[in-house]
């Protein structure tokens, strides 16, 4: 395993930090304020100029290898310095849901949905969802969804109540990816199917966005939606009745190394924020840098991110030399690890700044409640826990 980076990600990541210092850092404040001032769900201003601008630079679409021709291991820096700022990844069209909704057009849809979805989102010139997760359900085990799409005549109808739909408060939003049965006397893996339904279509109704520890996370959003007798096309369905499940695992891989590389930046950002508020600190005639217990908080960071890191490297190298089916064990890996790490380095951060810390001041507080999210999003740790340990024990043998 070489994880030297190719000149071509050396590159990207030059003009990406670049790009991240001239315009993304000295921004921060006017994206608060822009989100704050009148319509928090208005799409804003500053982030469709910035668009305009990474897109002039090449900086575009670098997550989907066949339109950037990156690697998974030449895009994960990239990711990992794009998440030092939340919402950074959207001004590059790197941002989830979007990523793993092209993956998906990408990867299984026909000229047709390509031509009329793909397209616009490659452009940025609309945004989509992922209607999954059911609040009545266990979701985590996605046998248990039990919304419904029946055929009839030339369409198909959609029933069903999802929420954590993330995007699908933005006025952009005009793509739901949605996942349902098709036929619940099919093996239990094989009753699903996704269908692409807009989110103008009759029946289609966002219900209500759900606060995030207390953040709406506007302009974008996290929606509880509505579908009721929904008639759609049956060319929206992707790629066939009963390959749900199929699509879901093609769609998770990268968009786990993408979210755990994000969060590595975060912790990186954290820790540096850590250090800086150390040295310039004094409690009880020292600066804080001086005491014993930050000093180790500081030096367990640096090891926690650094193996973290290495493990993201692996995962990624290995999807892109054997494969996502061969390297799930190291994807559900690194989805328990990595949360787990910027946790413990953001809580410390916190800890060293004191009541900045929880405040607005720092951007701390957003960081703690993205990566407790992230022990959630695309299944708990749980989960991931129990098919480590699955494959871990089918792959011992007692010599």
């Amino acid at each position: 395993m070489d994880f030297e980076y190719s000149d071509k990600c050396k590159e990207h990541l030059e003009r990406l930090d670049s790009f991240m210092r001239a315009n993304i850092y000295p921004n921060e404040a006017a994206y608060a304020d822009e989100v704050n001032s009148g319509d928090r769900w208005r799409p804003l201003e500053l982030i469709e100029d910035l668009k305009k601008k990474a897109k002039a630079e090449g900086l575009w679409n670098l997550f989907l290898p066949d339109v950037s021709s990156l690697t998974n291991l030449d895009y994960a820096p990239l990711a990992e310095m794009m998440g030092r700022v939340a919402w950074a990844p959207e001004v590059f069209n790197c941002s989830a849901p979007d990523t793993g909704n092209m993956e998906v057009l990408h990867l299984y849809g026909t000229p047709e949905q390509k031509e009329r979805w793909l397209k616009p989102l490659l452009d940025g010139e609309i945004r989509s969802c992922f209607a999954m997760t059911e609040p009545d359900v266990a979701s985590s085990d996605a046998t248990n969804i039990q919304s419904s799409i029946t055929a009839r005549d030339d369409s198909y109808i959609v029933n069903g109540r999802k929420w954590w739909s993330t995007g699908a408060g933005d006025a952009r939003c005009k793509l739901s990816i949605f996942m349902g049965k098709t036929d619940n006397t099919a093996p239990k893996h094989l009753q699903q199917s996704m269908i692409l339904i807009p989110m103008d279509a009759e029946g289609v109704k966002v219900e209500r966005i759900l606060n995030v520890f207390g953040y709406d996370d506007a302009p974008n959003g996290h929606a509880e939606i509505r579908f009721d007798d929904v008639r759609v096309p049956k060319e929206n369905l992707l790629l066939g009745e009963g390959r749900g499940f199929e699509i879901a695992q093609g769609r998770l891989g990268p968009g786990r190394v993408h979210h755990c590389m994000r969060l590595i930046g975060v912790a990186e950002r954290a820790l540096e924020l850590m250090c800086e508020r150390a040295k310039t600190r004094v409690a009880f005639g020292k600066s804080i840098s001086e005491q014993g217990v930050v000093r180790q908080w500081i030096a367990e960071s640096r090891l926690a991110i650094e193996q973290a890191r290495l493990l993201v490297l692996k995962t990624a190298w290995m999807m892109d030399t054997v494969g996502n089916k061969t390297a799930r064990k190291e994807i559900a890996m690194i989805k328990a690890v990595v949360p787990q790490m910027a946790l413990t380095v953001i809580d410390r951060a916190i800890q060293t700044h004191g009541g900045g810390g929880v405040s607005q001041d720092f951007p701390l507080a957003g960081f703690w409640i993205y990566a407790r999210s992230l022990r959630l999003a695309d299944g708990p740790d749980e989960v991931h826990l129990e098919s480590i340990a699955k494959m871990e024990l089918n792959s011992s043998s007692v010599n």
